[in-house]
């Protein structure tokens, strides 16, 4: 008898308790063989619901959620116990009622609809909309069609761990301003929504405002970042000033819309002031401060610099571009089409990106596979999980890797992930010699501590600053950069992934007192895609 099925003789038949969330019923199973014998239970069913299946089961389950019966809803579903309590709150701490649902023309076994609902607290009232979808499955112990449970099903802005919740605003609302005092909003700048959600929840008590009354998204982490979706009565909003450009985030905005799955940060490498941040997203991450992506050939200028502070050479040293590179059994290539240079210094091949002239060099003394962390956390500030932006941010990881990982991370791949938050510092520390710790929230506002680094020496930093001149002018980088004038700078990459068609573009920059980095998953070369929004970006620096 299979694993989860217990069988009691009932009345002279066998009754068969299917295991399932949810489903504590006897099935009385009569079957009569051809010789007018008894039969087994009949086998459970397998494969796609059917379209009866997926109609029948998306009504009971839409009428039961309509009625407030949480429980029942919660029956139709592959996983009861994570759906009851969120459909509990959704009528008891989100007070949402007169819920109806309106199903669209199913798509297979996926069915998108409407929701209309009203939420009431105290005495206010108002209406609630927004489409979502679901998709019905097999139970894999009932073989029945039930909906494949995930809290988007309730509500697309919601994730693992989020409920909706009405009442006192966990905290005031905001009216953010930039440097200059421009008010700054989501209406504006769309991609700075989730930024603002998150200033809010952090700030919203220190800013002076007072609470008003919201249905919102509330996440597992605390109220920081809760989004609102209809206010019932308004709070009063507090001044929060940032360190954002409007004139730079209205360009960041509109670059990023150029390529899907984009994101590009620009800093102030004089102060660490973060000037703009957008991203061009399917979901709400902030890819920009938080994404966890290999920097392909950017991560050049940190090997650089671990190259000339240790003596392996120097930016009219050697650094041969062969056609290939093996570092412990693996090969390295380079681009397509590069024409390898035997008697190429360092920077030729930087504004080149040649990666096999960084894997030859890797192996030299005194270095070892601690070499490129050192010259990350010491120098450029990197990968100590200690920057205090204002919101939540990551500074890399550049672990000390042995074997064939120490010759990819030397050329961004390997084992080394890093944000464009994180890459435009590092262009912001190659311009100035300094590392300043980017922040997007004034540190004194709240007394929080910011990072420090030693910083890069003054003879490093104006050679990875001339080399990345020379990748702008006359490299790689040329293309992207063109048209912009004054002292201009820039690195490309391109980062591959596994099981991707297309490597992440990646490309870092500066122009004066800006210093840029963005990524476009899926995008190509660094010059194909992240470059143009770069570009676009430093075109508004003074």
């Amino acid at each position: 008898m299979r694993k989860g099925v217990k069988a009691a003789v009932v009345g002279g038949v066998f009754a068969v308790m299917v295991g399932g969330a949810g489903y504590g019923a006897y099935n009385v199973v009569t079957a009569v063989s051809g010789d007018g014998g008894v039969g087994g239970p009949a086998p459970v069913q397998t494969g796609k619901p059917s379209g009866d299946e997926v109609e029948e089961t998306t009504r009971k389950f839409f009428a039961a959620w309509e009625k407030g019966d949480a429980s029942e809803a919660a029956r139709y579903t592959n996983d009861a116990g994570g759906a009851e309590p969120l459909l509990a709150a959704y009528r008891d701490d989100a007070h949402l009622t007169k819920v109806r649902i309106t199903p669209g023309t199913p798509s297979g076994t996926t069915v998108p609809y409407s929701v209309r609902a009203t939420v009431s607290y105290r005495g206010r009232s108002k209406p609630l909309s927004y489409d979502s979808e679901l998709t019905v499955v097999r139970g894999v112990t009932t073989g029945r069609a039930l909906v494949g449970w995930k809290p988007s099903v309730v509500h697309p802005g919601l994730v693992e761990g989020d409920t909706l919740v009405t009442g006192e605003a966990a905290s005031p609302p905001i009216q953010a301003v930039d440097r200059n005092n421009v008010v700054l909003t989501k209406a504006r700048y769309p991609s700075l929504g989730p930024i603002l959600d998150a200033l809010r929840g952090r700030y919203g008590d220190k800013a002076g405002g007072t609470p008003g009354i919201e249905l919102s998204v509330r996440h597992a982490d605390g109220d920081a970042g809760a989004r609102t979706l209809v206010t019932l009565a308004k709070g009063r909003a507090g001044r929060l000033r940032t360190t954002l450009s409007a004139s730079a985030q209205a360009a960041a905005e509109r670059a990023v819309q150029r390529y899907p799955e984009s994101s590009v940060v620009a800093v102030k490498p004089s102060t660490g002031e973060v000037l703009a941040v957008a991203n061009h997203r399917k979901d709400a991450f902030n890819a920009a401060f938080e994404g966890r992506l290999a920097p392909g050939s950017t991560m050049k200028i940190v090997t650089a610099a671990m190259l000339i502070d240790n003596g392996v050479t120097s930016m009219n040293g050697p650094a041969p571009c062969t056609d290939t590179a093996v570092w412990q059994s693996q090969t390295f290539h380079n681009l397509t089409g590069m024409a390898p240079n035997e008697k190429a210094t360092l920077a030729n091949s930087f504004m080149r990106s040649c990666n096999t002239a960084f894997v030859k060099l890797v192996d030299e003394k005194p270095l070892t596979d601690a070499s490129l962390t050192a010259e990350a956390e010491e120098r450029f500030g990197l990968g100590r999980d200690n920057w205090k932006t204002g919101i939540t941010s990551f500074d890399g990881r550049i672990p000390a890797s042995g074997g064939p990982d120490r010759a990819a991370n030397a050329i961004g791949q390997g084992d080394v992930q890093m944000s464009p938050l994180g890459m435009a510092s590092v262009t912001a520390t190659a311009v100035t010699g300094t590392f300043r710790q980017p922040y997007l929230v004034s540190p004194k506002l709240d007394d929080r501590p910011i990072a420090t680094a030693r910083g890069l020496r003054s003879g490093t930093a104006a050679q990875l600053k001339q080399m990345m001149r020379l990748t702008a002018t006359q490299g790689t980088g040329a293309r992207a950069m063109a048209n912009l004038g004054g002292d201009i700078g820039a690195k490309t990459g391109s980062a591959e992934v596994d099981g991707q068609s297309k490597a992440n573009s990646w490309f870092t920059g500066f122009r004066g007192d800006m210093a840029a980095a963005a990524m476009t998953e899926g995008g190509g070369h660094g010059g194909d895609a992240a470059g143009p929004i770069v570009a676009d970006v430093l075109r508004t620096s003074g």
